[in-house]
This record gives structure tokens, C-alpha cells and sequence, in this order.
């Protein structure tokens, strides 16, 4: 693995577990919400193996953080409260999202809404 562009020198999760604020070494500060982080995890089960197998991932509005643990000195694992783990989220990813993400947002947006999607979960005991 080569060497973080970017270095952390905080991470914290709201109190109410749906944000995450990242600050680096640069001075630059960027806060995520719980639900862009689970829609754009680099987890191959989102991501898959190439852009013909992403998944967009719907009913996410409301997931929140459990825990941030660190992967090496590189990156973090986010535990979803949803169950999802298996996003290795780098330094150099949050640096991307800080940068991309309203783009990569308003891109999950437009394929949601294509495949008639909603962000809202699904309840229990609520048709389809």
C-alpha cells in the first residue's frame, strides 16, 4: 500500500451517530453523513469487481455509525448500524468524497430515482 496523500489528524462521530467529521493534516475539514458513507462504501459488495457491478444501495436515510475502527495507519472500517463492515475506507477515499462527493452524491441520486428507488427503509409490515 502506498503512502496516504492525506493524514488525519481527527475523526469523530456525532453524538447522534449520523455524521462524521474528518480533519487532516492540510487543515481541510470535511463532514459525511452516515448515509452517503453506506451508499458510497468501497466495499465490493457496493463498489462490486467494476462499474458494471456497483449496487446502488436504497432505504439508507436513516443508518447510523456504530463504530470507526482503524485498518493499519491507512484507513478506518466503519460498522454500520445496518451491519454493514466490510468498507476499508482510506485516507485518501475521504479526501475524494470531500472533493467528489457532491458529485458522487447527486449521481446515487439520479440512479435511485431511475430505478425507482427511495432512501427511505423499508418498514416492517409495509408493502412493497
Amino acid at each position: 500500500m502506498g503512502e496516504a496523500k492525506h493524514w488525519p489528524t481527527e475523526i469523530r462521530v456525532s453524538q447522534d451517530r449520523h455524521t462524521l467529521t474528518i480533519r487532516f493534516d492540510d487543515g481541510t475539514a470535511h463532514q459525511f453523513s452516515a448515509e452517503m458513507l453506506r451508499v458510497l462504501s468501497p466495499s465490493a459488495e457496493v463498489q462490486g469487481h467494476s462499474p458494471a457491478q456497483r449496487q446502488i444501495v436504497p432505504g439508507k436515510r436513516d443508518v447510523g455509525i456504530i463504530k470507526v475502527e482503524p485498518v493499519g495507519n491507512y484507513a478506518v472500517r466503519i460498522h454500520f448500524d445496518d451491519l454493514h463492515n466490510t468498507g476499508i475506507f482510506s485516507w485518501d477515499y475521504f479526501a475524494k468524497l470531500g472533493t467528489q462527493g457532491e458529485d458522487m452524491w447527486a449521481e446515487y441520486l439520479a440512479e435511485l430515482e431511475k430505478k425507482g428507488q427511495s432512501r427511505e427503509p423499508l418498514r416492517r409490515g409495509a408493502a412493497n
